[in-house]
C-alpha cells in the first residue's frame, strides 16, 4: 500500500545486486528484513528417509551442526558456513563434488545445489481470494515450486525442508607441488592432471594464485576411518593463515595493489608461499574429519574480493579440456595486458566441479526441477553430466579488470557451445560485462541468458514460465530489485 519493496537480508554474501541496487540512489524505499534475527528455528524430521526442517536466516554453520548431531549431513555446499540457508537457495548454491570411481550414491543424497535437496518449502505470496500476502507451502511436485527452489531473490521464502543424507566423513589432502601445465594441461597430459585427481576422489578444488606456476590442490575423499596419515579435526576453518586477517591487514592489502597494480606479481608468489609455510606450521596438510569441519574455510576475515563466476556443463570426460581451455585463454589475456602494463587479475583462479540438479535424486515421485538453477540439466545433452565452475577473482577497482572480465566472458560465451559443452553464469558472482563493469551487458542480460534456459525444455519448465510463476506469486513486484526487473522481465508475446 505504501510502495515499498521489501528484501529479505542475510548475510549479505553475495557479489551481484540481486537484493539491493549498487547505487543506493536507485533503491528507494526498500525495507530490510533481517532474516538472522529470528527466522533460524530448525528440526530434524523424518522416521524413514531423513529430512531437515528450518527457517531461511539459520546459517550453514547452524545447519550442518544441526544434522552432525542427528548423525545426518549433506554432500555438497559452499565453502563459507555465514551465509543463510535462504540465501544460498536463492542463487542455487553448490559445492564441489562428484561421484568418485565406484562411488555409489547414498539415499537421500545429491551432488547437484542445495536447492535440489528441497522437499517443501514456505514463501510469502500474494492471495487473490484474500487479497494480501500470505504464508503459503509448496511441495516439490508443485509446479510453482520450480520457480522457487532457485529465486534469485524475486521471492521471500521463510522456510524449507531439506533431505538429508548420512553423515560423511572425508579426507582432505592438500596439495602445492603438482605445476600448473601438468595439472591443467590438455586432455591426454601424462602425469596428475586435475581429471586424474577428480575421477579417483569426487571432490577437488585448485586455488591457483596469480603469476604462479603450481596451484593449492585440495583432494577430498571419503573415508569412513581416520586415514594414519591424516590429524582428526573436530571443528571447520582449519586454514588460519588464509582466514583471520584483520580488517586493517585487508586494507593495506588492497592499498599496496591499488596504488601499483604490478604488485600483483609478488603478492602472488606471497600467498603461495604463506599457504606452503601455513599447511606446514599448523599441520594441515592432511586432515580428516566430519564432512562439515574439512568442507567449510571461508570466513568474513578471509580477504575479501570480487570475482565472476561461470559453469560449464559439460560430459565428465571433458572436464580436463574444459580446463585446459579456459587456463589457455586467461594466460593469453594477463600477458596481453602485461604488455600494456596492466594487471587485472591479481588474486586467484578457483576451479571446482560439481554433480547436477537431478529431481530424482531425492526421491519424491513428480519433483520438480529448479527451473533457474544453472546446474539444471539440458533435456538435448543427457551426456553432459557435471558442471565445471571457473571463478576469477580480484580487487575491485583494480584498473583494466572490467575490460579484461569482459574479454574472457565473451571467449567463454563462442568457446563452451554443444554439442560439447554451454556456459551459464554464476548468479552470485559477476557476469555480463561490458567495460562499466559486470551486470551491465543489456543483450546477456535480456537475450543470452533467458534463452539458455529456454533450450529445449517443456513449456511449463522454461525461464518464461518461471518468470511467470514469480510474477502470479508476487504481482505487486513487492520482491524485486532493479537487476531482477531487467533480468525477469515477462517474454514479449508476438
Amino acid at each position: 500500500e505504501h510502495r515499498y519493496r521489501v528484501r529479505a537480508l542475510g548475510r549479505a554474501h553475495t557479489w551481484s545486486p540481486l537484493a539491493l541496487a549498487s547505487t543506493p540512489a536507485r533503491s528507494p524505499r526498500v525495507l530490510l528484513v533481517d532474516t538472522t534475527r529470528h527466522l533460524t528455528r530448525m528440526r530434524v524430521a523424518g522416521a524413514g528417509p531423513a529430512a531437515i526442517v528450518t527457517q531461511t536466516g539459520a546459517t550453514m554453520d547452524e545447519l550442518l551442526a544441526h544434522l552432525e548431531a542427528a548423525g545426518l549431513g549433506l554432500t555438497a555446499y559452499p565453502a563459507p558456513g555465514d551465509l543463510t540457508v535462504g540465501g544460498v537457495l536463492a542463487i542455487d548454491g553448490h559445492g564441489t563434488a562428484i561421484p568418485a570411481r565406484g562411488e555409489k550414491r547414498a539415499r537421500g543424497q545429491s551432488f547437484g545445489s542445495l536447492s535440489n535437496q528441497v522437499l517443501s518449502l514456505t514463501a510469502v505470496v500474494w492471495s487473490e481470494r484474500r487479497r494480501r500476502y500470505v504464508l503459503r507451502t509448496f511441495d516439490r511436485d508443485d509446479p510453482a515450486c520450480g520457480a522457487l527452489l532457485t529465486h534469485l531473490g524475486r521471492a521471500f521464502v521463510t522456510s524449507v525442508t531439506l533431505r538429508a543424507g548420512p553423515l560423511r566423513h572425508l579426507r582432505c589432502l592438500s596439495r602445492t607441488d603438482v605445476p600448473a601445465d601438468e595439472l591443467f594441461g590438455s586432455p591426454g597430459t601424462r602425469g596428475e592432471t586435475f581429471a586424474s585427481f577428480l575421477e579417483a576422489n569426487g571432490g577437488v578444488e585448485a586455488i591457483w594464485y596469480p603469476f604462479t606456476d603450481a596451484p593449492w590442490l585440495k583432494v577430498w575423499t571419503v573415508s569412513r576411518r581416520r586415514p594414519a596419515s591424516s590429524r582428526a579435526v573436530t571443528r571447520p576453518y582449519n586454514y588460519p593463515f588464509s582466514d583471520t586477517l584483520t580488517e586493517a591487514e585487508q586494507q593495506a592489502i588492497r592499498r599496496r595493489i591499488l596504488s601499483d597494480p604490478s604488485e600483483a606479481v609478488s603478492l602472488g608468489a606471497e600467498s603461495y608461499a604463506d599457504t606452503v609455510a601455513g599447511l606446514s606450521a599448523e599441520d594441515s596438510a592432511d586432515i580428516w574429519g566430519a564432512s562439515k569441519d574439512v568442507l567449510l574455510y571461508v570466513r568474513p576475515q578471509t580477504l575479501r574480493v570480487t570475482a565472476n563466476g561461470y559453469t560449464i556443463l559439460t560430459r565428465r570426460r571433458d572436464v580436463q579440456r574444459v580446463i585446459s581451455e579456459f587456463v589457455g585463454r586467461y594466460r593469453d589475456v594477463v600477458a596481453r595486458y602485461r604488455a600494456r602494463d596492466l594487471y587485472p587479475f591479481n588474486m586467484p583462479v578457483e576451479i571446482r566441479v560439481s554433480g547436477l540438479d537431478h529431481p530424482r535424486d531425492i526421491g519424491v515421485d513428480g519433483a520438480q526441477p529448479a527451473l533457474l538453477s544453472a546446474l539444471s540439466p539440458r533435456r538435448d545433452h543427457p551426456e553432459w553430466n557435471v558442471a565445471v565452475w571457473l571463478d576469477i577473482l580480484s580487487f575491485p577497482g583494480t584498473p583494466g579488470a572490467n575490460r579484461a572480465y569482459r574479454d574472457i566472458e565473451r571467449w567463454m560465451f563462442a568457446n563452451y557451445r554443444p554439442p560439447y559443452a554451454t556456459i551459464r553464469p554464476e548468479w552470485s558472482k559477476g557476469w555480463g560485462y561490458t567495460e562499466r563493469g559486470a551486470w551491465t551487458n543489456h543483450r546477456m542480460i535480456t537475450r543470452t541468458l533467458p534463452h539458455e534456459f529456454r533450450v529445449a525444455r517443456p513449456r511449463d519448465r522454461t525461464w518464461d514460465a518461471a518468470v511467470s510463476t514469480l510474477d502470479r506469486l508476487d504481482p505487486h513486484g513487492v520482491f524485486t530489485s532493479p537487476l531482477l526487473r531487467s533480468l525477469l522481465r515477462p517474454a514479449v508475446r508476438h
